[in-house]
Order: C-alpha cells, then structure tokens, then sequence
C-alpha cells in the first residue's frame, strides 16, 4: 500500500468516527447562534425593501404603466421602499445586540474555559 491510499483511508475513516466537539468549535457555534438570526432578518428585510423600491422606481418612470396616478404610486412605493432600508440596518444592531446579551454568558464562560483563566 502506498502513501497516497494510506492518506485517502485516513481521510475516509475520519468521515465516520464520531465527531469530537471541542470547546473552539462550541464557541464558534455559540457565535454564530447569537448572530444569525440577525443577519438573516437584516438581508430579508434588505431585499424586499429593495424589491419595493425598484417597484417604485418602475412606476414612477412609466415602465409598468402611463399616467399621473402610475407616477404617485411609484413615487409612494419608492418611499414605503426606502424607509424599509432606512430602518433594515438599526434593527439588524438591536437584533444582535439582543442575541449577543442572551448568549453572552455562555460565551464568556467557554471563553474563559479555552484561554485557561478559569
């Protein structure tokens, strides 16, 4: 048996040994629980914000229809469109803020397990 299937049967065995979770790995898990709700909001409420707006912007250049009352419900789509984006970015800080204080202990505690200082 050469090196290179000695290397590949390591790797596949690895596959199926039971997984170790270390603290490193719990920490980061931690992290990312306390952070991905607010991301996920904050790009949603980005893209249909920006959806709305582009809506608007098309009404308001006569792309989807002619007339006065096509500019008036552009030009009030672009606005309900930008608030939506005015507002997307302070409550993706509350959203986090409020996952990293629920999680702050936990991660700290694991912290302080890793660097030695308990």
């Amino acid at each position: 048996m050469n090196d290179l299937d000695k290397v590949y049967a390591e790797s596949v065995a690895k596959d199926y040994m039971p997984k170790e979770t270390n603290k490193v790995r719990q920490l980061k898990k931690l992290d990312e629980r306390a952070k991905l709700p607010a991301f996920v909001i904050a790009m949603t409420l980005g893209i249909i914000g920006t959806l709305i707006f582009g809506t608007g912007m098309c009404f308001g250049l006569s792309v989807f229809g002619t007339g006065a009352i096509f500019i008036v419900i552009g030009v009030l789509l672009g606005i309900v469109g930008a608030a939506v984006c005015i507002i997307n970015y302070p409550l993706y800080k509350k959203l986090l803020n409020k996952g990293k204080e629920k999680y702050a202990f936990e991660i700290l505690e694991l912290a302080k397990e890793i660097t030695g200082e308990a």
